[in-house]
């Protein structure tokens, strides 16, 4: 099933995220500043509506999306991103010590059944009495510049929400249980959308297919192009959940001597075809190989996918030898977004480039190449490119 998300909204990403579900990211484009309404309410829904409808005009497949933006409603008046300090510190001072109602209009756009569903989740926000200096400090942090009614209670304007009444989802920006319910009217069951199953477990079939819906020959040849650059020359290479072995069989072509690990037997049997002797069935988390063993380690598109890259980084570089290298792919679900010349979203994700470069260092694994690959374009969707990361293990 295709789910996508039509808003930019990097915390409406991380609510599905860390509710188990991966959705695709298509910005609408929606001109939400020239947008009216009869109520606040009614133009979150509005906005949601024209997001939602937005995006499905540019599809060539079926899909099922959802559209969402919030406003701030205090006194009859809807307030929206302030866009500048100056608006910023002004509405939070008028927020200050008072209650709003954040409202986040939702519409969910099922094309296969052609059924659209609009709905509208208001919360009551109870906010703290500020101090200058706090307004101060916290229009310094950008977050309020950004966020419907110049907050977020997910973010550094938390210790300011003293309270709510509702949904806490909603407040972020995206109401769960009523997406929950909107997609049953739908036919479709939450746990439907969960991504657990693409992590670890694949049948026969989808392993049979799995390099033919993920670019095949094309895409893998395109990043063996990009690791060669970063991988040095000679010594033993392991790809982590090296899936089919189409990567790890083309960088032995090059010349590579390369092991593969992976959780997924289909997928296994199909690497033991390709490097026969050089695959094993093994954890990303808790590797089965001494210190120090490997002059290279490979993560492509894996980081993404994991609880915890903390646990895959530790690993590394238990492995690693002193000047070894780490590479791995970063920003996997923004690839559209560097395609389109957008910034990537710092802490969005488990291979998020800021926090990976972080969580490295404090193994003792510092930053010090990249490069980038692009991958077949899916229908109307941009080219998509994937930034390459190579860290070096101290010694």
């Amino acid at each position: 099933m295709r789910f996508v998300l039509a808003s930019q909204s990097p915390a409406r990403l991380k609510t599905l995220r860390n509710a188990g579900v991966e959705p695709e990211v298509i910005v609408s484009g929606v001109d939400e500043d020239n947008v009216t309404a009869e109520s606040p309410g009614e133009l979150a829904r509005t906005l949601a509506v024209l997001k939602a409808r937005a995006v499905v005009s540019t599809l060539t497949d079926h899909a099922t999306v959802l559209g969402c933006d919030s406003v701030l409603e205090i006194d009859g008046v809807a307030y929206g991103k302030p866009g500048t300090p100056e608006i910023a510190r002004e509405r939070l001072r008028m927020m200050s010590g008072r209650s709003g109602v954040l409202h986040t209009g939702h519409c969910l756009f099922d094309t296969s059944s052609r059924q659209e569903i609009r709905e509208l989740a208001s919360t009551t926000v109870h906010f703290a009495e500020l101090t200058e200096a706090e307004i101060e400090a916290y229009v310094a942090t950008g977050e309020p510049l950004v966020v419907a009614g110049s907050f977020t209670v997910d973010g550094f304007g938390g210790p300011f929400v003293k309270g709510i009444e509702g949904d806490y989802h909603n407040v972020v920006g995206i109401s769960l249980p009523l997406v929950r319910r909107m997609l049953a009217d739908v036919g479709i069951a939450w746990p439907a959308l969960w991504d657990l199953p693409r992590k670890l477990e694949y049948d026969e079939a989808e392993a049979a297919r799995y390099d033919e819906t993920r670019g095949g020959a094309e895409r893998a040849q395109a990043a063996v192009e990009a690791i060669q650059q970063l991988l040095p020359k000679g010594g033993r290479v392991l790809e982590l959940a090296v899936g089919t072995g189409l990567i790890a069989a083309e960088l032995v072509a090059q010349g590579n001597l390369v092991h593969g690990v992976d959780l997924a037997p289909a997928m296994l049997k199909h690497a033991r075809v390709r490097l026969p002797g050089h695959i094993a069935r093994a954890d990303a988390m808790q590797l089965p190989i001494a210190d120090r063993r490997c002059d290279a380690v490979l993560a492509i598109w894996l980081l993404h996918l994991v609880d915890d890259s903390d646990q895959v980084l530790a690993e590394v570089a238990r492995v690693l030898r002193p000047d070894g290298v780490f590479i791995a792919t970063t920003e996997k679900s923004e690839s559209t977004r560097y395609a389109a010349g957008r910034t990537p979203r710092e802490h969005r994700a488990e291979d998020a480039f800021a926090l990976l470069v972080s969580r490295a260092a404090q193994h003792g694994l510092y930053l010090d190449g990249a490069t980038a690959f692009t991958g077949p374009a899916r229908g109307n969707t941009a080219v998509p490119l994937y930034p390459l990361i190579r860290f070096r293990r101290a010694g």
